[in-house]
């Protein structure tokens, strides 16, 4: 099954020793509520890694792991933490040019080690999450602790707000 991962994250895996195992997945089915609802997992032990950039001065990227019954707090904690007056999400083409994966399979492993690596704090209470493979074909269920293996990781509390 490894052969589904994205090969830069499947070298990942096998350098910071990380538990983990490969979901297989339809392309069609990768965006998170229809892989959750397909496959049967859950909004709270789903993760989405989103990136986010300023969208004025000099350009500043971020990773941003949060549960998928959570909304990342773009305005309010991550624009703070990066220490820019406006931040948006990445566009397809910014999030493929800066990690080499496509949206729907974006995964926190094999990030470029300069891009900041933010957790939200909800993400570590799970036992287990699925997330990305790097790309459409596969999901991960790993341990979130696993994630603290990246060097440019951080949790931080309330990166993302909860969903009603």
């Amino acid at each position: 099954m490894n052969e589904l991962l994205h090969p830069s994250v499947n070298s990942a895996l096998k350098q910071l020793e990380i538990e983990y195992r490969v979901v297989a997945c339809d392309p069609k089915l990768a965006d998170t509520a229809d892989f959750c609802e397909h496959y049967g997992f859950t909004a709270e032990q789903s993760a989405n890694t989103l990136l986010v950039g300023s969208t004025k001065g000099e350009p500043v990227f971020a990773a941003c792991v949060v549960l998928a019954n959570c909304r990342l707090d773009v305005n309010k904690t991550v624009r703070k933490k990066l220490g820019v007056r406006r931040l948006s999400f990445a566009s397809p083409e910014d999030t493929r040019r800066l990690t080499g994966m496509e949206l729907g399979g974006v995964t926190p492993v094999a990030l470029p080690e300069n891009l900041p690596l933010l957790i939200d704090s909800r993400v570590m209470q799970c036992n287990e999450i699925i997330l990305g493979g790097g790309n459409r074909e596969s999901k991960l269920l790993l341990p979130p602790g696993g994630l603290l293996k990246m060097s440019n990781a951080e949790v931080v509390e309330d990166l993302a707000l909860a969903i009603d």
